[in-house]
């Protein structure tokens, strides 16, 4: 997913929206050769992602700070729990200290709330989707938060799967037109999928051959129709439900039979896990 280079360039850019031409109550209050050493404590219950960005913080700003995780992405945490130690130069430490909390904190925050609608359909056999409704620079580093939380990866962007949602059958001329026009030129064999909203568009899907039928805001009953129309098909296809999903509404969803459930709210909607860093006293 997130190269070294992307991750590199996200942090760069981190540092130097806050750093910019210094920091200046570090370098007026602490002296250049003090070291010390802290830690990252959880504050409220969650899973941990983001902690390759928390590395390339400091590791930026001065490769002499040591940082101990205790926590890797995927594990989950407790209150007062430790998540990692730092060690090296003050100033380093405290000037990286809320760049390496903002990645750490929110992307922990998406993790722990992909858990919660992973854990929310247990036993269903559908599995968690994110979207691309992620905050802009940051998508693949809010991607690898999804898979920490338990959850898959959709597609990454425009260009690695197709997705016909309504407006392009709209200006394709229907569904049959736009599935046409994509197998004629679709000749590196990605995955097509159509989005729908009524059984004739599921009917109109199948007799199109794509791979995956997008199930959007589909009434229950509907919803659950729709998913035996596609199984009593002759061809495999995946179907996947997505729209307004709630941790309140997922498992009856779930008990449909989908294969997968988009969520958008895990990546723009995730509340920040509450994580502190305390410099530790001599």
């Amino acid at each position: 997913m997130t190269s070294a280079w992307d991750l590199a360039t996200l942090v760069r850019t981190a540092l130097e929206e806050d750093v910019g031409e210094g920091d200046r109550t570090t370098e007026w209050t602490v002296p250049a050769e003090r070291t010390v050493t802290a830690r990252i404590i959880a504050r409220a219950e969650g899973v941990i992602a983001g902690t390759e960005a928390v590395l390339e913080t400091f590791r930026t700003l001065d490769p002499r700070v040591r940082v101990d995780l205790a926590a890797r992405d995927g594990d989950g945490v407790h209150v007062n729990d430790l998540v990692a130690t730092l060690a090296g130069p003050a100033r380093a430490i405290l000037t990286g200290e809320r760049v390496a909390l903002n990645f750490l904190q929110h992307l922990s925050g998406i993790a722990t709330l992909t858990r919660r609608y992973v854990a929310a359909i247990e036993g269903t056999g559908a599995r968690i989707l994110d979207t691309r409704k992620t905050t802009p620079g940051m998508r693949m580093a809010e991607k690898r938060a999804v898979v920490a939380g338990g959850g898959e990866n959709h597609r990454s962007g425009l260009f690695d799967m197709v997705l016909i949602k309504e407006n392009h059958v709209r200006a394709a001329g229907g569904i049959a037109a736009a599935v046409d026009r994509v197998r004629a030129r679709n000749d590196v064999g990605l995955a097509v999928e159509v989005e729908t909203t009524n059984l004739d568009e599921v009917r109109q899907a199948l007799e199109a051959g794509v791979d995956r039928i997008l199930l959007d805001n589909m009434p229950h009953p509907m919803l659950r129709r729709a998913v035996e129309l596609v199984r009593s098909a002759p061809a495999r296809v995946e179907t996947e439900a997505s729209g307004g999903i709630t941790l309140e509404t997922i498992r009856p969803i779930a008990e449909t039979g989908v294969d997968f459930i988009s969520v958008g709210a895990l990546t723009h909607s995730a509340p920040a896990l509450d994580l502190s860093l305390l410099v530790d006293l001599d």
